[in-house]
């Protein structure tokens, strides 16, 4: 019987009718499965070469390796990709080039964000003022 199906203080509809009571059960830890860190590099090329060289079905190889057959393909297409085989994709540079790009346009529009916020600045008698007016002010120029 699972534990969170009854919360606290909630009655077991099976233990109602013997008129008995259910413990509290310690959580259990999660039966999801956790992520697999990557594979080294070196293992990853080495399962591509032998996926090219060998002749032999990419299923079988897979399950030698002890990798998905899915896994297996990507890598091998990724390598045909970086080295010019095929155009269907992007190369590891351009993933590179695209990922950086993203993170930069993510914080800019953040930036601007931030920037377009309505903001008012005060002198020490709390009198707000317009921030160019301020700082032109106390740098002794005209806005």
């Amino acid at each position: 019987m699972l534990s969170v199906a009854f919360g606290p203080g909630r009655a077991d509809p099976h233990l109602a009718k013997q008129g008995a009571t259910r413990k509290e059960e310690p959580r259990k830890e999660s039966t999801m499965p956790k992520s697999r860190p990557p594979y080294p590099r070196e293992f990853r090329e080495e399962s591509v070469r032998l996926a090219r060289i060998s002749g032999r079905p990419m299923a079988e190889i897979a399950r030698e390796l002890g990798v998905a057959w899915g896994t297996l393909s990507a890598w091998v297409k990724q390598a045909e990709l970086d080295a010019g085989l095929r155009s269907d994709g992007l190369t590891t540079a351009e993933r590179e080039e695209l990922r950086r790009l993203r993170r930069e346009v993510r914080i800019l529009r953040e930036e601007r964000e931030i920037l377009k916020a309505p903001r008012e600045v005060t002198d020490f008698t709390g009198a707000p003022r317009e921030a160019a007016a301020f700082f032109a002010r106390e740098t002794k120029s005209k806005p």
